[in-house]
């Protein structure tokens, strides 16, 4: 199984507009981010994962243990998620967003080359895909 910790660098998305539509950002925010090219960079330390997202417009880094609940601090509110380890490879993580109510949440795949994030949201026609090649030290 390849390991879910490392660096990787953005290099495409796929129907991303719809899903920043349906989480509520507006249209100067969406352009910028489906733009940017960021570098996501994950540790596991046991049951413990940080993910730090690095691009020109900012720098998120988000630290949670896994099975439990934790606050994620967007540009307009904060959700509540909570992610889960499906296998080896695979990383879910579901979140509500608390003044809407909605779902949305995000599927971490890992192979050996990339990470394919696929980006849900209740109010999404068609779920928005972020995809990260893996930087070989």
């Amino acid at each position: 199984m390849p390991p879910i910790a490392g660096k990787y660098q953005h290099y495409k998305n796929e129907d991303i507009d719809d899903y920043f539509i349906a989480v509520g950002v507006p249209y100067v925010g969406r352009k910028m981010m489906a733009m940017s090219s960021p570098l996501m960079e994950i540790t596991v330390d046991g049951d413990n994962i940080t993910i730090k997202n690095s691009s020109l417009l900012r720098t998120v880094e988000t630290k949670y243990k896994i099975g439990e609940e934790y606050e994620e601090h967007m540009p307009s509110t904060t959700i509540k998620s909570i992610t889960t380890l499906v296998n080896d490879n695979e990383l879910v993580t579901q979140s509500v967003i608390p003044e809407t109510g909605d779902k949305c949440g995000r599927h971490y795949m890992f192979t050996d080359d990339e990470c394919v994030i696929t980006l849900t949201h209740e109010k999404a026609k068609t779920p928005g895909k972020r995809y990260f090649r893996r930087v070989k030290s």
